[in-house]
C-alpha cells in the first residue's frame, strides 16, 4: 500500500543517494526493482544485507550488464516501467548501451533519474569524489564547525541525502506529473552540488543583506554564534540543544533557568554574546540532562536533549508517533511522510542480491527457457531456492 502503489521503479545498484532515494520511494508504496551485478560488486560497506536500510523495500536480479544476454534481459524490464534511477558517472550506462536514448528509444515515457556528485556536465563531472567534496564546494562546509576550528563534515546528510537523493525524488515525481500532460518521458540531471547549494538558498540570501558572515565560521545566528542557538554539556557529560531564536521564546528560556533579565534585553547585541554563553553554560551544567528535560521540554523555551542513535527510538515522542520500526530486527526510521489515507505499510526487509530474479523475468515475459539460458551464460545469477 501507500500513494506510490503502482509505480514500477528500476534502480541500477549504486551507493548513497540512489539507494535512499529507491528507499523513499519504495517506503511510499512504488514497485522498485533493484539490478544488481552477479558478482559481489564492492557498493558501499560490506555488511549483512538486512542491516542494509537504504536497501529496503525492494526486489532484487543479479545481471551482467556487460554481457549482450545481460543488457538485453534488463531493456527488456526497462520496457515495462516508469521510473530508472541510475547513479553511475556520466556516461557510464551510455557505454553500457542503457543510456537514456537506448531506454527512451524502446520506452518513450520512462522517466530517467541520474543522479552524480558534480552533474552530468561542467569540467569536473568526471571526477570521483564523495558527499564530503561536494559540500565542500558548495560553501555547506565552510559554514559548518567551532569557530575556532576546522570544518566538521555533518555526516553525509546534505550532500547525499538532501541534497542528493530528496532532490532526485522531488524531481523524478516532478517529470512524472508532467508526464501526464506530455505523455512523455525526460530525463532528470541530480546533482548533489546543485542540490546541497539549494539547500543553501537562505544563506545566500542572507549573505547578501548583509546578515552573515561568509568567511568566519560561529558567528552567527544559525551556526553555534548565537548563545541562544546552540548546545550546552549538562552535569552528566551530555547536552543539551537551545533554539530559543525569539524574543519570547528566550525570555521564557531565561526565566526557568534562572538567568538574569539583562541578558534578554540584550539578546541580539553580539557584544553581549560572550557573557551571556557563560551564564548559560554555568546554569545548565548545574543539572543532569534528563533533569532540565522534565524541567523544559514541550515548553515554549525551545529546548530538547541531544540524543543519541540509539537513545533516539525511545523517546517518548517517537514511540508516541511511531516514529520507528523494526523490520527483520533491525530498529529503523519508519516511511516518511505521512498520508491520511494512502497508509504506506511496514517496509520490507532488504533483498539478497538476486534472489527475485527469475519472478522478475517471468513476470516480464522470459520463458523457462530464456531464463536457462541467461543463467547458463552467467548473464543471470540464480540463487537457491530458500529453504521451506
Amino acid at each position: 500500500m501507500g500513494p506510490l502503489t503502482g509505480l514500477r521503479v528500476i534502480e541500477l545498484a549504486s551507493i548513497g543517494p540512489g539507494p535512499m532515494c529507491a528507499m523513499l520511494l519504495a517506503d511510499l508504496g512504488a514497485d522498485v526493482i533493484r539490478i544488481d551485478r552477479v558478482e559481489p560488486s564492492g557498493l558501499g560497506v560490506p555488511m549483512d544485507p538486512r542491516f542494509d536500510v537504504t536497501a529496503r523495500g525492494r526486489r532484487s536480479i543479479a545481471l551482467d550488464l556487460k554481457r549482450d544476454a545481460g543488457r538485453e534481459a534488463a531493456l527488456r524490464l526497462i520496457d515495462r516501467t516508469d521510473v530508472l534511477i541510475e547513479g553511475w558517472r556520466p556516461g557510464v550506462a551510455e557505454r553500457l548501451g542503457l543510456g537514456p536514448d537506448h531506454c527512451a528509444a524502446r520506452n518513450p515515457k520512462l522517466v530517467y533519474g541520474r543522479m552524480t556528485g558534480f552533474g552530468q556536465t561542467g569540467p569536473l563531472a568526471q571526477a570521483a569524489g564523495h558527499d564530503i567534496n561536494y559540500i565542500a564546494l558548495t560553501g555547506a562546509l565552510h559554514a559548518i564547525g567551532p569557530a575556532d576550528g576546522r570544518p566538521v563534515p555533518p555526516l553525509n546528510l546534505i550532500g547525499d541525502y538532501g541534497g542528493g537523493a530528496l532532490y532526485l525524488a522531488f524531481g523524478v515525481m516532478a517529470a512524472l506529473f508532467e508526464r501526464q500532460h506530455s505523455g512523455r518521458g525526460q530525463v532528470v540531471d541530480a546533482a548533489m552540488v546543485d542540490g546541497a547549494s539549494s539547500l543553501l538558498s537562505i544563506f545566500h540570501g542572507l549573505v547578501a543583506s548583509g546578515r552573515w558572515d561568509a568567511q568566519r565560521r560561529g558567528a552567527n545566528l544559525l551556526d553555534g554564534g548565537a548563545p541562544f542557538y546552540d548546545t550546552y554539556a549538562t552535569r552528566d557529560g551530555r547536552h543539551l540543544s537551545v533554539g530559543a531564536l525569539e524574543p519570547k521564546f528566550f525570555a521564557e528560556f531565561a526565566q526557568r533557568i534562572g538567568l538574569e533579565p539583562r541578558f534578554v534585553q540584550h539578546q541580539y547585541d553580539p557584544t553581549s554574546w560572550p557573557e551571556m554563553r557563560a551564564a548559560i553554560a554555568a546554569r545548565l551544567a548545574t543539572r543532569t540532562r534528563d533533569d532540565w528535560c522534565r524541567e523544559l521540554e514541550g515548553t515554549d523555551a525551545c529546548v530538547a536533549p541531544v540524543l543519541t542513535l540509539d537513545e533516539a527510538p525511545a523517546h517518548p515522542h517517537a514511540r508516541m508517533r511511531a516514529a520507528f520500526v523494526t523490520v527483520d530486527g533491525v530498529v529503523q526510521a519508519a516511511a516518511a511522510p505521512r498520508f491520511s489515507r494512502s497508509v504506506a505499510d511496514t517496509p520490507r526487509p532488504p533483498p539478497v542480491a538476486g534472489r527475485d530474479g527469475e519472478a522478475l523475468l517471468h513476470e516480464a515475459g522470459f520463458t523457462r527457457d530464456e531464463i536457462a539460458a541467461l543463467a547458463a551464460s552467467g548473464a543471470l545469477r540464480v540463487l537457491p531456492a530458500e529453504p521451506a
